[in-house]
C-alpha cells in the first residue's frame, strides 16, 4: 500500500515519516506542496499512484490568523478542498486533520462529532470550512478533530514548559481551559490505520474525534511535565480572563473519542504515556 502525505516537517508529518512499516510513504513537503497554489497540490494528487492520502498540513497560528484570514483560509480550507476534489475524481480515500476550535467551547461534556459546532475565531472557521469542502468532494474521507498537540520536535506546550521552567520559578498557568493532550506519534498511527481501513472500507467515511486521555487543564498538565522532567518550578492557576490572546480559545475542548474506538478500533491514547516518550526523545536529542 502506498500513501500520500501532505506535511513533511509538521509534528504529525514528522510522526508519520517514521512509521510506515509495510506502508509506502510518499511525503511532500514545502517545497513540492504550495497550499497557497491549491491547483499545485490538486495536480500531485492526479499524477500520484498511492491509493490513499492524508493532509497533515494546516496554519496553526491561532492569534496570527485573525490578522490573516486569507492566508489561514487558503491553507486550511481552499487547498484541502482542492485536494479531496482530486482524489475522490481518483477514488482515494482522504484523511483530513481538523481541530476542537470548530466548537464552541461551552459546557463541560465532551463533544460528539454531531455536535452542532460554533468557532470562535478564523483558525477554527476556517478549519471548519475545509472540513465541509472535504466532505462535499464526494470521496471516501475521514475527518479527525484533535486537541492540544505535542511532540519532541515544532512548537508545542511541552516544550514551551520546559524552555520557561528552566528559566523560572514559577508561572501563571491557565487553568480553566479543559481537553486532552495528543501526542503525534499516536494521531500519526491514527491517521495511517484510518487511510488502510477506507481503502478497504468507504462506508466508513465520516468526521471522527481523537485526543488524549485523561482530560486535563493547561496549569494541571504542566505540573505533570515538570513532575516527570524533573524540572524545579511552580504552577499557579490563572483564568482565561487574565490571559488575555488576539484570539479566543474554548474553554471545553473535550472531545467525544467513542465513534472513533467503534468504527475503527482504535482507542484513545494515554497522553502520560506519549508525554514519557518525548521527554526521552528530548534527552536523547539535547
Amino acid at each position: 500500500m502506498k500513501i500520500l502525505v501532505f506535511g513533511e516537517t509538521g509534528q504529525v508529518g514528522r510522526e508519520v515519516q517514521r512509521r510506515g512499516g509495510a506502508v509506502v510513504l510518499e511525503m511532500r513537503g514545502r517545497d513540492a506542496a504550495n497550499f497557497e497554489d491549491p491547483e499545485s497540490c490538486a495536480r500531485l494528487v492526479t499524477e500520484t499512484d498511492a491509493d490513499a492520502v492524508i493532509n497533515a498540513v494546516a496554519y496553526t497560528a491561532v492569534d496570527k490568523a485573525e490578522d490573516d484570514a486569507a492566508r489561514a483560509r487558503l491553507i486550511n480550507a481552499t487547498t484541502p478542498g482542492a485536494i479531496a476534489r482530486a482524489a475522490a475524481a481518483r477514488g482515494l480515500p482522504m484523511v483530513q486533520i481538523s481541530t476542537d476550535y470548530v466548537f464552541d467551547g461551552k459546557g463541560t461534556a465532551p463533544f460528539a462529532p454531531d455536535h452542532p459546532t460554533g468557532p470562535l475565531g478564523i483558525y477554527g472557521r476556517t478549519k471548519l470550512e475545509g472540513e465541509d469542502l472535504v466532505e462535499a468532494a464526494g470521496g471516501a474521507y475521514a475527518i479527525l478533530r484533535t486537541s492540544w498537540v505535542v511532540s519532541a520536535h515544532g512548537n508545542n506546550f511541552v516544550k514551551t514548559m520546559l524552555r520557561l521552567g528552566a528559566e523560572r520559578d514559577q508561572l501563571n498557568i491557565v487553568a480553566d481551559q479543559v481537553g486532552g493532550p495528543t501526542p503525534a506519534d499516536d494521531i500519526a498511527d491514527a491517521c495511517l490505520s484510518i487511510a488502510r481501513q477506507l481503502c478497504r472500507d468507504p462506508g466508513k467515511a465520516g468526521r471522527y474525534h481523537f485526543s488524549g486521555a485523561p482530560d486535563v487543564s493547561w496549569a494541571d498538565f504542566a505540573r505533570e511535565i515538570f513532575a516527570r522532567s524533573g524540572t524545579a518550578c511552580a504552577v499557579s492557576n490563572i483564568p482565561t480572563s487574565a490571559y488575555p490572546t488576539p484570539a479566543k480559545r474554548p474553554l471545553n475542548s473535550r472531545l467525544d473519542n467513542s465513534a472513533t474506538e467503534a468504527v475503527f478500533g482504535i482507542a484513545r491514547p494515554d497522553w502520560r504515556a506519549g508525554l514519557t516518550r518525548i521527554l526521552q526523545e528530548l534527552d536523547a536529542i539535547s
